[in-house]
């Protein structure tokens, strides 16, 4: 079994062992959610049998059946890893309407003189469930407007004397509920910064990968060219019998041949090496998907042209190193980030990732950073492209990667 070779660049650890992700914490977040919302359902059971006699038997099993179908829901969507969001959200708006139609369901109002709705143990449970179904905005409306709905359905049915009980439950509701959402806010921010970082790192890591390669097969063709060709050139100088020199023309053949089949396989402008640009936009598309933060798709056009395939690997690599800037310094999911990617008259591909995001200012980005430099500008010019970075604090940033066929290429 061959060994790996011990020159080229170690694998960095973040993408090897990844402790915190943004798919993970949503992921344990939804089982905990889950959890967590049974233990209160079981609770309320008892409560909704004693109060049953008082509301009208059909609100009860509606109402019932509605919140803990959902909760059953959330239980299965929370392991199988699908639909966590839909299921939540169902039980927000299915808690909602309860609260609002509690009053009119109530057979015995005087039952409830002082005594609290069961629709109280599962407060906290749709304040939970906001938070892992809705957008930081929305939950926290919810969070505010939810609990003081239940403070006026609590004070107009259990009377005067629960106006008290009614303030300090919802009081109770939303700053447990504010915690929550905090806590959620904050995991879900630095799991976002991990992916940012760990894409980075293996771009990166790639990066250095392709160094490393190019270095080692530069060694392998001056090895070659030094073992065989100039063995070569020696024996022809020194070839003077007609043997001598049909010795050094077999080996003059042979080196040729060794020089051949060591060199790139891809080469620009051949058809063998070109794949269609429609294939480089689907490759970029799913990327931009992988990110924790959303791109907006420009609709794609109908033609479509060949590029070399060492082009669109440049392309590709570029683009992605723009997203990832995008994502890590533009702000948060509120930034609207477009990519557009389409062929153009000449035969070639155009790439545009915008934001409007913080922006910066260009000519204060350090030296040391290579994302702008390396990765993106020297990348495209390799592969005989151009591209712009334009950029204003406050007002966004658009990379522009563009690429056409030369002469030679067209050709």
């Amino acid at each position: 079994m061959a060994s790996a070779d011990p020159s080229a660049p170690a694998l960095p650890s973040a993408a090897t062992a990844s402790p915190l992700t943004r798919a993970r914490v949503e992921r344990l977040a939804a089982r905990a959610v889950a959890g967590f919302s049974w233990v209160f359902g079981i609770q309320v059971i008892p409560a909704i049998i004693t109060q049953s006699r008082h509301v009208d038997p059909v609100y009860t099993t509606l109402v019932a059946g509605v919140l803990f179908a959902s909760l059953a829901w959330l239980g299965v969507a929370s392991i199988a890893g699908r639909t966590v969001r839909t299921s939540a959200l169902i039980f927000c708006l299915a808690y909602v309407v309860a609260l609002a139609f509690w009053e009119c369901g109530i057979t015995d109002p005087d039952y409830f003189t002082g005594t609290r709705p069961w629709l109280w143990n599962l407060l906290t449970v749709a304040t939970a469930c906001a938070a892992v179904a809705m957008s930081f905005v929305w939950a926290a409306i919810y969070t505010l407007l939810v609990p003081v709905l239940y403070g006026f359905v609590l004070a107009f049915t259990a009377g005067p004397d629960a106006m008290r009980i009614a303030v300090l439950d919802s009081l109770y509701a939303v700053i447990f509920a504010t915690l929550l959402l905090a806590i959620m806010t904050m995991l879900r921010q630095a799991a976002s910064r991990v992916d940012g970082s760990q894409t980075a790192a293996l771009e990166r890591y790639e990066v250095a990968v392709r160094a490393h390669a190019l270095a080692a097969e530069r060694v392998e063709v001056d090895a070659i060219v030094h073992d065989s060709v100039l063995t070569t050139l020696l024996s022809a100088a020194h070839a003077r019998t007609p043997e001598a020199m049909a010795i050094a023309s077999s080996m003059a053949e042979d080196a040729l041949g060794h020089l051949d089949t060591s060199a790139p396989l891809a080469r620009p402008g051949r058809a063998l090496d070109a794949i269609p640009i429609s294939r480089l936009r689907d490759r970029i598309i799913s990327a931009a998907r992988s990110f924790t933060v959303p791109f907006s798709i420009v609709p794609r056009i109908r033609t479509d042209a060949l590029i070399p395939v060492s082009v669109a690997e440049a392309l590709y690599s570029a683009t992605v190193q723009a997203m990832v800037n995008s994502a890590q310094h533009a702000g948060g999911v509120l930034v609207r980030r477009t990519l557009q990617v389409e062929p153009t008259d000449v035969g070639g591909v155009l790439v545009v990732v915008t934001d409007d995001g913080t922006g910066f200012d260009i000519g204060l980005i350090p030296p040391e950073r290579l994302g702008l430099e390396v990765s993106i500008r020297e990348r495209v010019a390799l592969a005989g492209g151009e591209a712009s970075i334009d950029s204003t604090p406050g007002k966004g940033t658009t990379v522009r990667l563009r690429w056409w066929p030369s002469e030679e290429d067209a050709g």
